[in-house]
């Protein structure tokens, strides 16, 4: 199994260095998450030092992973799935950022708790949806500058760094293709009107993330690809 994950992230880091040469970007822009959702923490300890981020969709499993983890194994985690109020804590605990910060109560919440903590910056995504799709969390796109400016006036303890979207669940590129165009130029009206950098863009998965490169993301999240088929 480690040498069936380590030559799929090898192909996997090719394909980016192909997409960032296509659309004439710096590699070193570009960072690759592994998805291990389901899968067990001995592909995710064969993973982690060959990527740059592992992501996790649940709270709980996440948790649980953590207490059969490495100390020295100090790949970050991120938290990629929806996350609801009564998991903050937990999720605080057991993340180093999360991407789906999609509303201003969560936001609020997440504030409230680290006052509790020493933890005075936290990082954080904000989680935008711009297919439109009802299955998919996320704020809409039209209510993104409002959320931005209410987090940073209320969530003092929270640091803004980028934004995350899902890809519309469609085979049609060029769809594809305008969603991501579409939280990039977002990202660059956000930046303008509230001053952050948020330089990052996580978006693209295992079956989008070329283009995702292509139209600006920073980071892609690639579970299949790396880990096979989730475990049923």
């Amino acid at each position: 199994m480690v040498d069936f994950i380590a030559e799929n992230i090898r192909e996997i880091r090719d394909k980016i260095k192909s997409a960032a040469k296509r659309s004439n970007r710096d590699i070193s822009e570009i960072r690759l998450m592994g998805v291990s959702k389901t899968h067990p923490v001995a592909d995710m300890l064969s993973a982690a030092a060959k990527v740059d981020i592992l992501g996790e969709n649940k709270v709980q499993e996440a948790a649980d992973k953590r207490l059969n983890w490495f100390s020295e194994e100090k790949t970050p985690w991120h938290l990629i799935g929806h996350l609801q109020r009564n998991k903050a804590r937990k999720a605080l605990e057991v993340f180093d950022l999360i991407e789906t910060v999609d509303s201003l109560n969560l936001a609020r919440m997440l504030d409230r708790i680290l006052a509790e903590t020493d933890k005075s910056e936290y990082p954080v995504y904000l989680e935008i949806n711009m297919s439109g799709e009802l299955t998919k969390n996320g704020a809409v796109p039209q209510e993104a500058a409002h959320l931005l400016e209410m987090v940073m006036q209320y969530c003092p303890r929270l640091s803004v760094e980028g934004l995350m979207t899902i890809g519309p669940n469609i085979e049609d590129e060029v769809e594809i293709r305008k969603s991501f165009e579409g939280l990039r130029i977002l990202r660059d009206q956000l930046s303008s009107v509230s001053g952050l950098s948020l330089k990052e863009l996580s978006m693209g998965m295992s079956t989008d993330y070329e283009i995702a490169i292509e139209e600006g993301s920073t980071i892609v999240r690639v579970g299949t690809g790396i880990f096979g088929a989730r475990p049923e």
